[in-house]
């Protein structure tokens, strides 16, 4: 007579499996977690080792690299790339299309201090549509970096950038204007100038033209399309690297 095999208890699933029996529309690695409460918006991918905590929100076709965190009550738009070794804290709103280059550091109370509990009085960092933040760059918290804005590697940001606007340096400095496809515009004498890569033109307007100041400082904006609309198809996809161009 047989003895009867005991019964197998279940392997319980993995967070890549949990995505798919649940039909979640984001993938999420396995080392990874989100907590219940958090919004992860359609086709986003989230890589080793990261957390994304309850009360945040992540829109549509993000990318999270490895060893990422997001705070709860963060807003992320879509299209956004957030790079290995990032931590978004509360206070901090990014829109669509933003790129957070490896290591920056977005902090959220000016003055910290381990015995003074500032939990209730972080300062907001908007980084608007299309910015980058380059590689190890800080950005002190309570200013905004306009539309497609350009940190330079290992800047320390520590006033608002304007629209279009080029810092490098610490403390950083405006030093110029950068495009929509991250070239540095360089304008005629008629205010104007084309990307190297695209070919879209770009006025420049205002006291001085050049560098950003305080009241009545210069702005740039693109004549060829507007700066909410998508890139077309023919102008979102990289053909040359950027020395390649400038030869």
């Amino acid at each position: 007579m047989n003895n009867p095999q005991p019964a197998l208890s279940p392997i319980p699933p993995t967070n890549d499996q949990q995505q798919t029996t649940n039909k979640k529309p984001f993938f999420c690695h396995e080392s990874s977690y989100v907590d219940d409460g958090a919004v992860v918006g359609a086709g986003s991918k989230i890589w080793h080792f990261s957390h994304v905590l309850s009360g945040a929100v992540i829109g549509e076709h993000c990318n999270l690299g490895q060893n990422v965190s997001i705070a709860g009550d963060v807003k992320i738009g879509d299209n956004v790339k957030i790079q290995n070794n990032v931590s978004v804290y509360a206070g901090a709103e990014i829109e669509d299309d933003v790129f957070l280059g490896p290591s920056c550091v977005l902090t959220n109370v000016t003055n910290p201090r381990s015995q003074i509990n500032r939990h209730s009085l972080y300062e907001k960092t908007l980084i608007r549509r299309g910015a980058t933040i380059g590689a190890n760059a800080t950005i002190v918290c309570g200013v905004t970096l306009g539309r497609y804005a350009f940190v330079a590697a290992g800047a320390v940001v520590t006033h608002d950038v304007p629209d279009y606007g080029f810092v490098v340096g610490s403390p950083a400095r405006q030093v110029g204007w950068m495009s929509r496809h991250g070239h540095k515009l360089e304008f005629d004498e008629s205010n104007t100038a084309i990307c190297p890569e695209s070919g879209y033109r770009y006025q420049v307007s205002g006291v001085g033209c050049q560098v950003s100041g305080e009241e009545g400082a210069p702005t740039v904006t693109c004549i060829s399309i507007g700066e909410d609309e998508p890139l077309p198809p023919e102008h979102s996809a990289g053909s040359k690297s950027y020395r390649e161009l400038k030869q």
